[in-house]
């Protein structure tokens, strides 16, 4: 029988991501069948190419849902053999926190995280602030995060747990109240902003992202290095480059801690310490490096970065650290605009472009995949994690690597990472055939007027 419409849907698995489907449309008609795709929270990769990706891989369900609905609405579907035997193996969670729970009731509760995700990823759900919090004895501890919906009557919410585990455990008539009851019980482990994302919800994010597509048309071979500027270079050993570090600088003493997770560089004064944990999850915190005026005070300033930090910027920063940059600072002092022009005048004179956005200033690359931003209103707090922001990748939101000085980093370090940023250069595995964008080049615009608040 000819269908009602003319569209044809071909459901398939993806081309990279193990539990993603791919939905390829044809027909004059194709545009039925995106839109009534898209309304089920499917996501356009390409031209007639549609991409669902969930944290709860339960995809393969979820097509099977999408191809009997748009049958009943008249529209041809086709379902690969690969992608329905997908479909007839059921995805199962190992170790499950409630076993008691039916088959059906885990796909209710994953479908609830997944829609809390999906929130917050389209902005429907402001996330404040996250912190750590103790889970279950198998898994140490989980995220939990505070939250004001934009809709739904602007419910501000409480989150707890990750991924297919993430739910609403309570509510608050307004974000005031909800932050006073998260501070109240978390305390110092709170931190601002969304949590970074996990491996789960970072490798959903790449299979929406159309060169999941084009990398997978191209044919497999043995990757050759390339030269790419240090900011899209390979993190590379970091073990390694620690290891050389304390070779040749032995005014920092190695201990590590006795679990074996943590390697602490101290200098010898006791005032700037380096702590590297060794095994993190993508994109979160490796390093952290904390300097303070006497071995027991509080401290000057910190900075950390994350695992997937680029060599060449990593080596940078120890090769600053040792030359004595790290002590660079006035206690009390204001960071005012000679602080912030002197610190990112690498990045002007080599072309990055400069915008002003909300309460920040941002420098981007000129071909966009990196940039550095300065946060005026938290500049006035010594401590705070936010008022530097350095990364690569899509955007500051889904980045590939992070590192986060505090207010009152050192100039001099933060104009030698910037430097790195803009003149340097790393290697980076690529396959055969790939070819790194030709970097762009622009007249460096003028430096920005920074208007900072001054201490009183």
């Amino acid at each position: 029988m000819t269908p009602a419409i003319d569209a044809h849907v071909r459901f398939d698995t993806h081309p990279t991501h193990p539990s993603a489907v791919q939905a390829v449309l044809t027909g004059t008609q194709a545009r039925v069948a995106l839109m009534a795709l898209e309304a089920a929270d499917w996501n356009v990769a390409a031209t007639n190419v549609l991409v669902l990706a969930r944290i709860d891989h339960k995809e393969p369900y979820w097509a099977d849902d999408a191809a009997k609905h748009l049958t009943a609405e008249g529209i041809s579907v086709e379902i690969t053999p690969r992608l329905q035997e997908a479909i007839d193996e059921e995805w199962t969670w190992l170790n499950y926190p409630m076993p008691w729970c039916t088959r059906s009731e885990i796909r209710g509760i994953s479908d609830r995280a997944q829609k809390i995700h999906d929130d917050i990823r389209h902005g429907h759900l402001l996330i404040h602030a996250h912190a750590h919090a103790h889970a279950h004895a198998h898994d140490g501890h989980t995220t939990v995060a505070v939250g004001t919906y934009l809709h739904r009557g602007g419910k501000s919410v409480y989150l707890h747990g990750e991924d297919h585990l993430r739910q609403v455990t309570n509510t608050f008539d307004s974000p005031a109240q909800a932050m006073l009851v998260f501070e109240k019980i978390h305390g110092a482990g709170v931190r601002p902003g969304r949590a970074p994302l996990t491996d789960t919800e970072w490798a959903a994010e790449e299979a929406r992202n159309p060169r999941a597509f084009t990398a997978a048309k191209g044919e497999p071979g043995r990757p050759e290095p390339e030269i790419v500027p240090a900011y899209a270079a390979d993190a590379g050993d970091h073990e390694a480059l620690l290891d050389t570090f304390l070779d040749t600088h032995g005014e920092f003493e190695k201990r590590r801690t006795w679990s074996d997770e943590t390697t602490h560089a101290v200098h010898e004064s006791q005032t700037l310490r380096i702590e590297r944990v060794h095994e993190t999850r993508t994109r979160e915190t490796a390093w952290t490096v904390a300097a303070y005026e006497t071995p027991v005070s509080d401290r000057m300033w910190h900075l950390t970065a994350t695992r997937e930090t680029p060599a060449p910027v990593l080596q940078a920063l120890l090769i600053h650290l040792a030359d004595g940059d790290g002590w660079d600072t006035v206690i009390g002092a204001p960071v005012d605009e000679e602080t912030v022009t002197t610190a990112t005048q690498p990045l002007t004179k080599a072309g990055w472009k400069h915008t002003l956005s909300g309460h920040g200033i941002r420098w981007t690359s000129p071909d966009g995949v990196a940039g550095v931003q300065f946060d005026l209103l938290t500049a006035q707090h010594p401590q705070n994690p936010a008022t530097w922001t350095i990364w690569a990748g899509a955007n500051p939101d889904l980045p590939t690597w992070v590192i986060t000085p505090s207010s009152h980093a050192p100039g001099a370090l933060l104009a030698g990472l910037a430097e790195t940023l803009a003149q340097e250069t790393g290697r980076r595995q690529v396959q055969p055939g790939r070819k790194h964008g030709a970097r762009l080049t622009a007249s460096p615009p003028a430096a920005p007027t920074v208007a900072v608040g001054r201490s009183r």
